[in-house]
């Protein structure tokens, strides 16, 4: 691994720093250069690549907002044993402590860019002198993303749709109940699936969703802090309704109230959040059955009996 940095970042120093970790996916390992300290991903799949692409743009668009620090990335590079390796900006992190209401106030502000951005926009083209298409705001006005990115190691399908609704049901949903019908055939899933779609639309109405950009797996194992300020990494983004965010920030652990209240002084709760947050952590927990197996059966099943009354 030396030897690919060296040659992938023109360095004529690496040397391997620290302990070598990894989560559930991918291994990691931090490397001393005479340019910096840098961290690498390292993952033997053949469906690496797709997923450290991924995961690079999400990390890009995210830095473009300049709203909450993220680890800057540098380059995914194959391996000729197969699979991928990421290098990125190593950062010396420890367990989110002192920054959770910064980190409420930050993400918000990161779900609120595009937004911002559109009414700026807005601003400029009914200024005297500025046309339509002048503007170099960049605006995103529809759900999904330009590059594949993966909750796990599950790709998820990010077309772009106008509809929040129908990109959410069928796009996330949608996909990740056909990916339990094809390792399970599970007839219950399968109805409860079939009921619960009737209702759905009925949980978004009155509400108005602005397409958001997201971290998309933001779980307490994605945070951090350092020296100053909290940072997210893993990212798994598109452009959704920023209330997806805080479906899995719930689960697993969750955060604390000071994390909660730091957002949500930025972006209120709008009416009929709690059916909609259970209805977010639905993904999660079918992705997570896909992933890693029957253990998740029970909490899929037992939101879609409760959303389909």
């Amino acid at each position: 691994m030396e030897g690919l940095i060296e040659r992938e970042l023109g360095c004529s120093r690496v040397k391997a720093v620290g302990l070598s970790g990894g989560g559930c996916i991918s291994e990691g390992q931090s490397y001393s250069t005479d340019s910096g300290t840098v961290f690498a991903k390292i993952n033997h799949k053949s469906q690496a690549r797709r997923m450290f692409d991924g995961e690079k743009a999400s990390l890009d668009a995210i830095l473009s907002t300049n709203t909450i620090r993220v680890p800057k990335p540098v380059k995914v590079v194959d391996l000729e044993s197969g699979g991928a390796v990421f290098i990125m900006e190593h950062i010396d992190m420890k367990s989110l402590n002192r920054y959770a209401t910064q980190l409420g106030h930050q993400l918000a502000d990161m779900h609120l860019h595009n937004k911002l951005q559109k009414e700026k926009q807005k601003k400029e083209e009914q200024t005297v002198g500025k046309g339509t298409g002048q503007s170099e705001v960049q605006v995103i006005d529809k759900f999904g993303f330009h590059v594949n990115t993966c909750c796990g190691y599950i790709p998820q399908v990010n077309d772009w749709q106008d509809d929040w609704v129908c990109f959410y049901v069928q796009q996330r949903l949608q996909h990740q109940l056909g990916l339990v019908e094809q390792s399970y055939g599970d007839r219950e899933a399968r109805e409860l699936w079939a009921s619960l779609q009737l209702k759905i639309p009925q949980l978004f109405e009155g509400v108005e969703v602005d397409p958001a950009l997201l971290h998309g797996d933001l779980w307490s194992g994605n945070v951090a802090e350092y020296s100053d300020s909290p940072l997210i990494f893993d990212p798994a983004s598109f452009y959704g309704h920023s209330e997806y965010e805080l479906g899995i920030a719930g689960m697993f652990g969750g955060f604390g109230k000071q994390f909660y209240n730091g957002y949500h002084e930025k972006i209120p709760k709008a009416p009929g959040f709690e059916k909609r947050h259970q209805l977010y952590q639905l993904f999660h927990y079918l992705n997570h059955w896909n992933h890693f197996g029957t253990g998740y059966r029970g909490s899929s099943l037992r939101i879609m009996k409760e959303l389909s009354k």
